[in-house]
């Protein structure tokens, strides 16, 4: 599953560096990119990628997200924001999933898009490193981490905590008394039936449902597993909601804004096994030398983005069904960042 969804993803992105290598420079800069394109395929596959040089002076900032809501969001309000100050985007949004979206970052192909900081102790290896654990220190280490290794610039990241956790049926909850994942840990070692949807990122990384598992003392088997296509945990919720496959628990973020209205309840992580997810701007330094504007533009949008108003965000997006294009537009006029 995962394999589909990232060739797909870098599918897409092959097609549309040829679609703009074509409209640009003729044949021999389209040759020159379908070079890069090859790079980030084999990247993709866990080779290694070469990074590709800076765009030439006036060209669009190209602003990518991650394939879920949250993503859609943060990438809107994003693009929007940019082109308001007159900072020309190139819309790369929605791109993949998070391996994806990275690594077309590194490899060039990509120039600014919205991250977390506590994937650094994944990107880097890095997780047993306690600084994760802090708003500040984590966000330091990426930061000092992405500039020495990768020459990526982290702009200042907003206060919310997008952390992963477990959600499980409210109805559930109340039968067998479950309020942290500990009390999970107890339902499904005394046999317990639990079924999660999640995606296949959060059911195999080491700092996710693994972390979950080793820290509280429980092991789900590969049949109490719903592996879903991407990481949007819309999908999940609703899955854990309609009882699909007969789910009734789901990875969450804590940032979800459905999850009460779908009749969810998310366990509290007493032992805070999850490190801080802040979500910040990521950007290539060469970009940002090249339009420094960005940081002082983003910083004010950024400094907003709470977890109440994600939540209350991203509740409009999956469960009223409105655009994200929409939902970041009516926010960044009533907050007076646009006009």
């Amino acid at each position: 599953m995962i394999a589909i969804t990232e060739r797909t993803g870098i599918e897409t992105l092959c097609r549309q560096s040829a679609r703009a290598a074509i409209a640009t420079c003729g044949a021999a800069w389209r040759l020159a990119r379908a070079a890069v394109a090859l790079v980030i395929g084999a990247a993709a596959l866990g080779w290694a990628a070469t990074p590709a040089p800076a765009l030439a002076q006036g060209q669009p900032v190209r602003v990518a997200s991650k394939i879920d809501t949250e993503g859609a969001l943060l990438g809107q309000l994003i693009v929007q924001l940019l082109q308001a100050h007159g900072i020309a985007t190139q819309n790369r949004l929605s791109l993949g999933n998070t391996k994806i979206v990275r690594t077309a970052l590194i490899a060039g192909e990509v120039d600014l898009y919205p991250e977390y900081t506590g994937n650094g102790a994944f990107f880097h290896a890095d997780d047993k490193n306690a600084a994760w654990k802090d708003r500040q220190q984590g966000y330091a280490r990426i930061k000092a981490l992405d500039q020495d290794k990768h020459r990526l610039v982290w702009l200042a990241p907003a206060p919310a905590n997008n952390t992963w956790a477990i959600a499980v049926r409210k109805d559930l909850a109340a039968a067998h008394q479950l309020h942290t994942l500990a009390d999970l840990a107890r339902f499904v070692g005394g046999g317990g039936r639990l079924k999660l949807a999640a995606s296949a990122e959060f059911a195999e990384r080491a700092d996710a449902l693994p972390a979950f598992q080793s820290a509280y003392g429980f092991k789900l088997a590969r049949e109490q597993l719903l592996l879903l296509a991407g990481g949007d945990t819309a999908a999940t919720l609703r899955a854990a909601a309609e009882q699909t496959s007969g789910v009734n628990a789901a990875m969450a973020y804590g940032t979800d804004g459905p999850v009460a209205a779908l009749g969810l309840l998310v366990l509290e992580d007493p032992k805070g096994v999850q490190p801080v997810y802040a979500p910040a701007p990521v950007v290539r330094a060469e970009v940002l030398a090249r339009e420094p504007r960005i940081a002082t533009v983003l910083a004010p949008l950024f400094k907003l983005l709470d977890a109440p108003t994600l939540q209350r965000l991203n509740a409009q997006i999956a469960l009223e069904g409105r655009d994200a294009r929409q939902v970041a537009r009516a926010f960044l006029e009533a907050q007076g960042l646009v006009k």
